[in-house]
């Protein structure tokens, strides 16, 4: 296991309500770029664009304490995406044989373990980015 190294320190905070509010901050700078979707590119998959709105609803299923461990990890897990080379582990998505999930280890600058999961449909080629949250 390979895990990429982060420039990016995670969020301070401990609870849903003091993260949620300084994530969602670096998520409204990224959707004030573009008209539709809101995105990064890529360096893995060459500068494609990997969209970001489905990671939000996937989010917002889980629970108040599950929330707040993940949102600590935003900011590295964009970091990752953006810049990381590293060959992810690649595994056909078991509740949809159309999709392919890809899964990267990352270490956040304060030495903290963390996993990036990105959906990619084979279908239209599309990649979204689903979760991260802490490797332990």
């Amino acid at each position: 296991m390979q895990a990429y190294k982060t420039k990016t320190k995670r969020l301070t905070g401990t609870t849903y309500g003091e993260l949620f509010p300084k994530a969602f901050e670096i998520y409204k700078e990224i959707k004030k770029q573009t008209k539709r979707k809101p995105y990064v590119r890529s360096a893995y998959f060459n500068k494609d664009k990997v969209f970001l709105d489905l990671f939000w609803s996937h989010f917002h299923s889980k629970n108040a304490k599950d929330k707040a461990r993940r949102l600590k990890f935003y900011p590295c897990a964009l970091d990752l995406i953006k810049n990381c080379k590293i060959s992810p582990s690649t595994f056909e998505n078991p509740m949809s044989k159309n999709d392919l999930l890809h899964r990267w280890y990352g270490l956040s600058k304060d030495g903290s373990l963390f996993i990036v999961q990105i959906k990619e449909s084979k279908s239209n080629d599309q990649k979204y980015f689903i979760s991260v949250f802490p490797a332990n």
